[in-house]
């Protein structure tokens, strides 16, 4: 694995940046991608950003954004390739995923630990909180200023993915770069009212449903929640409006592990995890062939949602069961 002192030299080299993140962006990986990007471009490069999905309608304070490209990448016009908060290239979405194994240097910037290597140059900090604190970092390391805007990209990719630093991600190395940041003049309140506090409608209307299938193992343990696509379209919500609902199932007092189960295609559904504090859901994610963190996970399962449920639910018992004994 690389430094960020080589991460640093590899982008100074650099002339025209296409930056990505994973499909369906999040606070982390979209204002990582826009805090770098903000970045390369007051050091004169050219840059894209860009990604397979389009920025979420929370996001749209966000400095920089209409900048932002959601569809399939460009073709030309880039020589440098850097993937942020992206794990395994699937994750990039359909064309994306095809320029690691190009001609352009590739550089993978990220904090999810993951079995798949790919990229020339590979930075992976496990310990950080978010990827934001890794462009934190990087900032410093190539002698950059980071201006108003920069922090509040950052700041937003930092409070997202630490949840308002509730996760025990949250260091004090996490809190000290924050403090930077409002210093810098973040208006953290405003912020943090835009992300949680603003919600559209059609979000609470799809929470509605959701909350009608929750169910909770005999053993409270366990508890999860299911959204069908037939849920999405009388709610008048998307994909996006379902970030956090399985939040909802972890809350319950005494369940270890919440899951959404989400149907996205058909016969086809991303299963998420989230735990209070002894089970490893990046442990239970990846037996069904995804990751994440020890505390928030996923994956993605083909079939039929009977059989799925049954194998995740049973294998979620089982990870409580060991964390007990």
């Amino acid at each position: 694995m690389n430094n960020l002192a080589d991460i640093a030299t590899a982008l100074e080299r650099a002339e025209s940046v296409l930056l990505c993140g994973h499909i369906m962006p999040d606070g982390d990986s979209l204002g990582s991608v826009l805090a770098l990007g903000i970045i390369l471009e007051n050091m004169g490069k050219k840059v894209i950003m860009a990604g397979a999905d389009p920025a979420p309608e929370i996001y749209d304070f966000l400095p920089g954004l209409e900048k932002y490209q959601g569809g399939l990448p460009p073709e030309e016009g880039f020589d440098t390739f850097v993937v942020l908060d992206c794990s395994v290239p699937e994750r990039l979405g359909h064309g994306y995923q095809e320029l690691l194994y190009g001609d352009k240097v590739v550089i993978i910037l990220d904090h999810h630990v993951s079995s798949t290597c790919f990229g020339k140059y590979r930075y992976v900090d496990p310990a950080a909180s978010a990827v934001g604190e890794i462009i934190y970092d990087l900032i410093g390391e190539m002698g950059e200023e980071i201006t108003p805007d920069v922090a509040v990209c950052l700041y937003t990719a930092i409070v997202t993915d630490t949840g308002s630093f509730q996760y025990d991600s949250t260091t004090p190395g996490t809190l000290r770069r924050v403090a930077k940041l409002m210093e810098i003049g973040v208006p953290a309140a405003q912020v943090n009212i835009r992300i949680y506090e603003e919600k559209p409608k059609v979000v609470y209307l799809l929470l509605c449903s959701a909350l009608s299938t929750l169910t909770t193992s005999p053993c409270g343990k366990a508890s999860w929640m299911t959204v069908t696509s037939e849920m999405l379209q009388n709610s008048g919500a998307e994909d996006e409006h379902t970030e956090g609902l399985v939040n909802f199932a972890k809350s319950i007092k005494g369940v270890q592990v919440g899951m959404l189960f989400r149907e996205i295609g058909d016969a086809l559904y991303k299963i998420s995890f989230r735990s209070k504090d002894v089970v490893d859901v990046n442990k239970l994610a990846a037996l069904f062939g995804g990751g994440g963190h020890p505390h928030a996970a996923g994956c993605t399962m083909q079939g039929n949602i009977k059989e799925i449920k049954d194998k995740v639910i049973s294998a979620a018992l089982l990870a409580v069961r060991g964390t007990n004994q």
